[in-house]
């Protein structure tokens, strides 16, 4: 009993999130770590057109279509043709797009949004997925509540974060016990982003656990049975 109280005390510490943030007073952090995300090749963007004269636009119902940057990071609009993409925002790329149209459209306006941002959360946690992110700006944290949470066994200190920018595959590893976290670059996740979350030690010796305990069980429940019968037959 001794052990398992030690040994339940130490692993507590390891659980809470942000151990290091003062509570006792409110504090007020400047957001300096967001970067809007920028294109890369392979991404998809809905762009959607309307004007005063949209029967000069290919789709004349106005809906949003799917353009693929392709490997030179560029995109074919209709009027516009050939247009780079690829390291830019969808803010500059709609105003991009805008501006060009103009010359074709009557007071155009443009929407320009990623269609293909996910996440994938893998690992020790309740509900392990690929998630689709409908805006452009989501959290570690927001991610691991979409997955449901770590699990107890999940190792919070050590989040392993997988990244692909620019051709190069990043790995990163994430302390959700530290406040330090909120100013990380790397707090606020980008499309295609990887994080797992590695089980401790527990998770794999749970089993054995268990049939530890269910042959101690037996053990004990044959020890009984010789010791009753020996008291019988006396």
């Amino acid at each position: 009993m001794v052990f398992i109280i030690l040994s339940s005390c130490n692993s507590y510490k390891n659980i809470p999130y942000f151990q290091d943030l003062k509570r006792s007073s409110n504090l007020n952090d400047n957001i300096d770590n967001f970067s809007p995300l920028t294109i890369q090749t392979e991404d998809i963007l809905g762009i959607s057109v309307s004007s005063l004269n949209p029967e000069a636009w290919k789709d004349e119902s106005n809906k949003e279509t799917g353009y693929l940057v392709d490997l030179d990071g560029n995109i074919q609009l209709p009027l516009v043709g050939s247009i780079k993409v690829a390291g830019f925002t969808t803010n500059v790329i709609r105003q991009q797009i805008q501006k060009k149209l103009t010359t074709y459209l009557k007071e155009p306006s443009v929407n320009v949004r990623l269609l293909n941002f996910k996440i994938s959360v893998i690992g020790d946690v309740a509900r392990p997925d690929v998630f689709k992110i409908q805006n452009e700006r989501v959290t570690i944290t927001e991610a691991l509540g979409l997955a449901g949470d770590l699990n107890i066994t999940g190792l919070r200190n050590n989040v392993l974060l997988i990244r692909e920018l620019n051709g190069k595959r990043e790995y990163v590893n994430i302390d959700l016990t530290s406040a330090s976290l909120f100013k990380s670059p790397y707090y606020y996740l980008k499309n295609n982003d990887v994080i797992y979350v590695q089980p401790d030690k527990t998770k794999s010796n749970s089993g054995d656990r268990s049939y530890r305990t269910v042959s101690l069980i037996l053990s004990a429940l044959s020890v009984l049975t010789i010791v009753l019968t020996s008291v019988i037959k006396n």
